[in-house]
């Protein structure tokens, strides 16, 4: 549903703040707060935001331009425009922390890992954690995504050998866990996937559910409600948990991510990690790790059945480099177009769709006054729909990623994995899985859209098709 125009009718241009010891002597242009909806009494645009907040945003950004106030009692600001964004995760990315409402939502499930903490300690395991994710570390996964595929590929030819329709979302989210395990703790979680997908389907929703009340009952009251999210997390807790205990006992370094963890020290102190803050990491790469993978694949192959033309010329390019065998690491480079389809769906579905950030001081962006204390959104599902930067933006066309085309964009145009120094550890080892499953299943498989069913995306914690994505499956013929 599209925001009411009326919303928009009142624009508080130039709401000027009274100056402060925090605020510099800048010229007056600059003290102005961004333009946005006129707030409203008691809750400005809030039940407008939560009816559809991609929608909401879209119109906004294209009502007042790339710095926008939401028109909330609160000071929430959009940064839209590549050069703000660029600023915010970048350029003065120390002022913007993660001081806001859905990041401690998230910590009541990951702790306190990567993606949910700032500061010494985020540098501390972001140091730790990088060499799981060397290139040469990379290529040496591709022989198990690429097996991973396969395997997925026999899975996907069995359940829908019958031309019934299923729902994609769980298989490639199963298959995504199956990999992370594989290649980040060398453990096969294929009998924990049903479990670890059930929990988080339930945390998620439930803190999405809570983000969205204006209200929101105490954790340790025994609702329902409650009951469900703690049963959930303890599931999570007993699969991670397990794997630490594990590998403890066995005493082996084998070089993966959670070896990394367990044998790493304090420079200082010579301290190790409590199995605490190794479990808070280990969920934070779970969750991000496999999630955000699965929903990239759900929705290039919803693209793909969509746009035939894009489909045959993925197919054509697959056929040519890998005829009947499986993907290479070596097959990567040879694989362009392929990973365009990937790159033009990470532009139109961004599962991480918005990045919310706090302002810890007074700052200045495009000229407008960001005060301290600020919550500013940038969104990758807005910047990416920007008429100015992506002509005909709704549209799926995998050459805007043509190499020559890519050049001229302005940085963070394109963003879907965030950027600065919080860019996603797992940014490369997220798009050579990609590559490599695309690869592996539309050499012998096509998916297509069932018949009858509408595919609307749910901006949740990540932007997931609301009722799944019903397709079915048959042998491609060459």
């Amino acid at each position: 549903m599209s925001v009411a125009a009326s919303i928009f009718a009142s624009p508080v241009a130039g709401d000027r703040i009274p100056h402060t010891p925090n605020v510099p002597d800048l010229p007056d242009v600059a003290l102005r707060l961004p333009p946005g909806p006129r707030p409203r009494w008691p809750l400005g645009t809030l039940l407008e935001f939560r009816r559809d907040p991609l929608a909401f945003l879209l119109q906004l950004a294209r009502t007042y331009g790339g710095v926008a106030h939401l028109g909330l009692r609160r000071r929430v600001f959009l940064v839209s425009d590549p050069a703000g964004v660029k600023h915010v995760l970048q350029d003065n990315a120390d002022n913007y922390g993660r001081n806001t409402r859905s990041v401690r939502a998230l910590r009541e499930t990951l702790g306190n890992g990567l993606l949910t903490i700032t500061g010494p300690a985020w540098w501390r395991n972001r140091r730790l954690a990088q060499p799981a994710f060397h290139k040469q570390r990379l290529a040496g996964f591709a022989s198990t995504i690429a097996a991973g595929g396969d395997e997925l590929v026999q899975r996907l030819r069995q359940t829908g050998a019958a031309g019934t329709a299923l729902d994609v979302v769980p298989e490639l989210s199963r298959a995504a866990l199956q990999i992370l395990g594989r290649c980040l703790f060398e453990r096969d979680l294929t009998d924990e996937a049903d479990v670890v997908g059930r929990a988080l389907n339930v945390v998620l929703h439930q803190t999405v559910e809570r983000l969205s009340r204006v209200f929101a009952l105490p954790r340790w009251l025994p609702t329902p409600e409650n009951l469900r999210f703690r049963g959930a997390r303890r599931a999570l807790d007993n699969v991670v948990l397990a794997l630490i205990a594990e590998r403890r006992r066995a005493g082996t370094d084998r070089g993966d991510l959670l070896s990394m963890f367990l044998t790493a020290r304090d420079e200082d102190t010579g301290e190790g990690l409590s199995d605490q803050q190794i479990r808070d990491e280990i969920m934070t790469m779970l969750l991000a790790g496999h999630e955000t993978t699965a929903l990239s694949l759900s929705w290039t192959f919803h693209l793909l059945s969509q746009h035939p033309d894009v489909r045959d010329g993925l197919e054509n390019e697959v056929d040519g480099v890998l005829g009947d065998r499986l993907p290479t690491v070596e097959d990567l480079g040879r694989l362009p177009y392929t990973r365009a389809v990937i790159e033009e769906s990470l532009r139109v579905y961004p599962p991480a769709w918005i990045i919310p950030r706090s302002a810890e001081a007074d700052d200045q962006i495009a000229g407008y006054h960001i005060p301290a204390g600020s919550i500013v959104i940038v969104s990758p599902y807005v910047t990416h729909r920007d008429p100015s930067l992506w002509p005909a933006p709704d549209t799926f066309d995998p050459r805007r990623f043509a190499a020559a085309h890519k050049e001229t964009l302005p940085r963070y145009a394109y963003f879907p994995f965030g950027g600065g120094p919080h860019l996603c550890i797992g940014a490369g080892f997220a798009m050579m899985e990609a590559t490599l499953l695309i690869a592996a299943i539309a050499r012998t498989l096509r998916l297509d859209a069932a018949p009858g069913r509408t595919v609307t995306p749910d901006a949740l914690v990540t932007l997931r098709p609301r009722t799944g994505l019903w397709m079915t499956v048959r042998r491609r013929e060459r």
